[in-house]
């Protein structure tokens, strides 16, 4: 694999964080197939084992919370290319707020993930989600 080919991977895969801390802010559950495979495994201890598309946009949809909002920040991105799959971690920082008012509830989480090459680009295949911290303010 060419240096550039690497790169390019990389930086798409961090644009795939991106994309899903904007979907889970923006709550545009109808784009998660942006994001995720059809067949993708989501583990938490908040959803348990969540498996394919239908089952974790279901959990995301039942989750919202009447006037709160959320901020996701991915920070400490690591990432391996292996051909067309590769995994990748990061840390999230998130806030819950409501609209004007300083958030009332924090969390640190980390994240592991198995993404794949897809025709429509990389997608998240496996996601464990294992939280560090929370605070409520």
């Amino acid at each position: 694999m060419s240096t550039d080919t690497l790169v390019a991977d990389r930086i798409e895969i961090a644009d795939l964080f991106t994309r899903l801390a904007r979907l889970l802010d923006e709550g545009s559950w109808e784009d998660a197939g942006t994001v995720y495979t059809d067949d993708v495994a989501v583990h938490s201890p908040r959803g348990g084992e969540l498996r394919g598309l239908d089952e974790v946009v279901g959990f995301m949809r039942r989750g919202e919370v009447e006037g709160q909002r959320s901020q996701h920040t991915t920070t400490d991105l690591l990432v391996n290319v292996d051909g067309d799959q590769a995994t990748a971690s990061a840390n999230s920082l998130v806030y819950y707020y409501r609209d004007g008012q300083a958030p009332h509830f924090t969390g640190g989480l980390r994240m592991t993930s198995t993404v794949v090459r897809t025709s429509a680009g990389w997608r998240f295949r496996e996601v464990r989600i294992t939280p560090a911290w929370t605070r409520e303010n």
